[in-house]
Protein backbone atom coordinates (compact mmCIF):
# COMPACT_ATOMS: atom_id res chain seq x y z
CA UNK A 1 0.00 0.00 0.00
CA UNK A 2 1.10 3.54 -0.68
CA UNK A 3 2.22 5.81 2.13
CA UNK A 4 -0.33 8.26 3.52
CA UNK A 5 0.06 11.36 5.64
CA UNK A 6 -2.31 13.69 7.42
CA UNK A 7 -2.06 17.41 6.69
CA UNK A 8 -3.82 20.43 8.08
CA UNK A 9 -6.25 21.88 5.53
CA UNK A 10 -5.16 25.10 3.85
CA UNK A 11 -5.74 26.97 0.59
CA UNK A 12 -2.72 25.09 -0.80
CA UNK A 13 -5.05 22.07 -0.96
CA UNK A 14 -8.10 23.90 -2.38
CA UNK A 15 -8.33 21.96 -5.65
CA UNK A 16 -8.04 18.61 -3.85
CA UNK A 17 -10.60 19.64 -1.23
CA UNK A 18 -13.08 20.79 -3.88
CA UNK A 19 -12.65 17.56 -5.86
CA UNK A 20 -13.20 15.55 -2.68
CA UNK A 21 -16.30 17.56 -1.80
CA UNK A 22 -17.70 17.02 -5.31
CA UNK A 23 -17.13 13.26 -5.04
CA UNK A 24 -19.58 13.21 -2.12
CA UNK A 25 -22.43 14.98 -3.94
CA UNK A 26 -24.64 11.88 -3.57
CA UNK A 27 -23.62 10.59 -0.16
CA UNK A 28 -22.90 11.89 3.34
CA UNK A 29 -19.35 13.21 3.82
CA UNK A 30 -18.28 11.88 7.22
CA UNK A 31 -15.37 13.52 9.06
CA UNK A 32 -15.49 16.71 6.99
CA UNK A 33 -16.46 19.09 9.79
CA UNK A 34 -19.21 20.72 7.70
CA UNK A 35 -17.21 20.70 4.43
CA UNK A 36 -20.32 19.60 2.51
CA UNK A 37 -22.44 22.46 3.89
CA UNK A 38 -20.03 25.39 3.78
CA UNK A 39 -19.93 26.96 0.31
CA UNK A 40 -16.38 28.29 -0.02
CA UNK A 41 -13.12 26.68 1.04
CA UNK A 42 -12.03 29.98 2.60
CA UNK A 43 -15.14 30.02 4.82
CA UNK A 44 -14.61 26.35 5.68
CA UNK A 45 -11.01 27.04 6.73
CA UNK A 46 -12.21 29.89 8.96
CA UNK A 47 -14.77 27.49 10.46
CA UNK A 48 -12.04 24.90 11.13
CA UNK A 49 -9.88 27.48 12.86
CA UNK A 50 -12.75 28.56 15.11
CA UNK A 51 -13.66 24.95 15.90
CA UNK A 52 -10.08 24.05 16.88
CA UNK A 53 -10.05 25.49 20.40
CA UNK A 54 -12.26 25.82 23.46
CA UNK A 55 -11.83 29.60 23.35
CA UNK A 56 -13.33 30.02 19.87
CA UNK A 57 -15.57 27.05 19.12
CA UNK A 58 -19.34 27.49 19.13
CA UNK A 59 -21.19 27.29 22.43
CA UNK A 60 -22.23 23.77 23.33
CA UNK A 61 -19.64 22.38 20.89
CA UNK A 62 -16.44 20.44 21.41
CA UNK A 63 -13.21 21.60 19.78
CA UNK A 64 -11.94 19.42 16.97
CA UNK A 65 -9.02 19.06 14.59
CA UNK A 66 -9.59 18.20 10.93
CA UNK A 67 -6.99 16.61 8.68
CA UNK A 68 -6.75 15.77 4.99
CA UNK A 69 -5.40 12.31 4.20
CA UNK A 70 -2.89 12.64 1.37
CA UNK A 71 -1.09 10.06 -0.78
CA UNK A 72 2.66 10.66 -0.53
CA UNK A 73 3.30 9.58 -4.13
CA UNK A 74 1.15 12.15 -5.94
CA UNK A 75 -0.30 14.43 -3.21
CA UNK A 76 -3.83 13.28 -3.99
CA UNK A 77 -6.43 13.66 -1.24
CA UNK A 78 -7.91 10.22 -0.54
CA UNK A 79 -9.62 10.90 2.79
CA UNK A 80 -10.55 13.30 5.54
CA UNK A 81 -10.85 12.87 9.29
CA UNK A 82 -12.02 14.93 12.23
CA UNK A 83 -10.84 14.37 15.80
CA UNK A 84 -12.98 15.73 18.62
CA UNK A 85 -10.88 16.82 21.59
CA UNK A 86 -13.43 15.37 24.03
CA UNK A 87 -16.81 13.68 23.88
CA UNK A 88 -18.55 15.48 26.75
CA UNK A 89 -21.86 15.72 24.90
CA UNK A 90 -24.65 13.18 24.65
CA UNK A 91 -24.53 12.99 20.83
CA UNK A 92 -20.76 12.45 20.82
CA UNK A 93 -20.69 9.81 23.58
CA UNK A 94 -23.67 7.94 22.15
CA UNK A 95 -23.43 8.36 18.37
CA UNK A 96 -20.41 10.16 16.87
CA UNK A 97 -17.41 9.37 19.08
CA UNK A 98 -13.99 11.01 18.98
CA UNK A 99 -13.07 10.41 15.34
CA UNK A 100 -15.11 10.73 12.15
CA UNK A 101 -13.63 9.89 8.77
CA UNK A 102 -14.32 9.10 5.15
CA UNK A 103 -12.44 7.86 2.10
CA UNK A 104 -12.95 9.16 -1.45
CA UNK A 105 -15.47 6.85 -3.20
CA UNK A 106 -12.94 6.04 -5.95
CA UNK A 107 -10.25 5.13 -3.41
CA UNK A 108 -12.12 2.65 -1.22
CA UNK A 109 -11.07 -0.97 -0.68
CA UNK A 110 -7.38 -0.09 -0.86
CA UNK A 111 -6.62 -0.11 2.89
CA UNK A 112 -6.58 3.68 3.12
CA UNK A 113 -9.28 3.89 5.82
CA UNK A 114 -7.34 1.59 8.14
CA UNK A 115 -4.16 3.62 7.70
CA UNK A 116 -6.00 6.95 7.99
CA UNK A 117 -7.59 5.87 11.28
CA UNK A 118 -4.16 4.74 12.51
CA UNK A 119 -2.74 8.18 11.68
CA UNK A 120 -5.74 9.87 13.34
CA UNK A 121 -5.08 7.86 16.49
CA UNK A 122 -1.52 9.22 16.53
CA UNK A 123 -2.95 12.74 16.35
CA UNK A 124 -5.48 11.87 19.07
CA UNK A 125 -2.62 10.75 21.30
CA UNK A 126 -1.06 14.22 20.89
CA UNK A 127 -4.34 15.54 22.36
CA UNK A 128 -3.84 13.20 25.35
CA UNK A 129 -6.70 10.94 24.25
CA UNK A 130 -5.60 7.59 25.68
CA UNK A 131 -8.97 5.93 25.12
CA UNK A 132 -10.79 6.75 21.89
CA UNK A 133 -14.40 6.08 20.93
CA UNK A 134 -15.01 5.36 17.24
CA UNK A 135 -18.45 4.49 15.90
CA UNK A 136 -19.81 2.92 12.73
CA UNK A 137 -23.31 2.53 11.38
CA UNK A 138 -24.66 -1.01 11.63
CA UNK A 139 -24.76 -1.29 7.82
CA UNK A 140 -21.16 -0.03 7.34
CA UNK A 141 -19.15 -3.25 7.44
CA UNK A 142 -16.07 -1.59 5.90
CA UNK A 143 -15.91 0.95 8.72
CA UNK A 144 -16.45 -1.74 11.34
CA UNK A 145 -13.50 -3.70 9.87
CA UNK A 146 -11.39 -0.52 9.84
CA UNK A 147 -12.07 0.08 13.53
CA UNK A 148 -11.41 -3.56 14.47
CA UNK A 149 -8.12 -3.50 12.51
CA UNK A 150 -7.04 -0.58 14.70
CA UNK A 151 -7.76 -2.41 17.94
CA UNK A 152 -11.38 -1.41 18.42
CA UNK A 153 -13.31 -3.32 21.06
CA UNK A 154 -17.08 -3.38 20.61
CA UNK A 155 -18.98 -1.98 23.60
CA UNK A 156 -22.60 -1.69 22.48
CA UNK A 157 -25.04 -0.31 19.92
CA UNK A 158 -27.10 2.84 20.28
CA UNK A 159 -29.83 4.38 18.15
CA UNK A 160 -29.42 7.87 16.69
CA UNK A 161 -32.80 9.38 17.54
CA UNK A 162 -32.47 11.91 14.70
CA UNK A 163 -32.61 9.27 11.94
CA UNK A 164 -33.13 5.87 13.58
CA UNK A 165 -29.63 4.73 12.56
CA UNK A 166 -28.10 2.01 14.74
CA UNK A 167 -24.52 2.90 15.65
CA UNK A 168 -21.94 0.37 16.83
CA UNK A 169 -19.59 1.84 19.45
CA UNK A 170 -15.96 0.70 19.73
CA UNK A 171 -13.25 1.77 22.17
CA UNK A 172 -9.58 1.82 21.18
CA UNK A 173 -6.86 1.96 23.81
CA UNK A 174 -4.49 4.61 22.48
CA UNK A 175 -1.48 4.32 24.79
Amino acid sequence: METLRLVTPSLDWEDEILAYKTAFANEHLYGGNRLAEIESIEDWLIHLEKESSYATCQNERTPSSTFLCILESDSKMVGICNIRHDINQEFLINIAGHIGYSIHPDERRKGYATEQLHLALIEAKKLSLSRVLVTAASWNLASQKTILANGGVYEDSRVDESDGEVMYRYWINNN
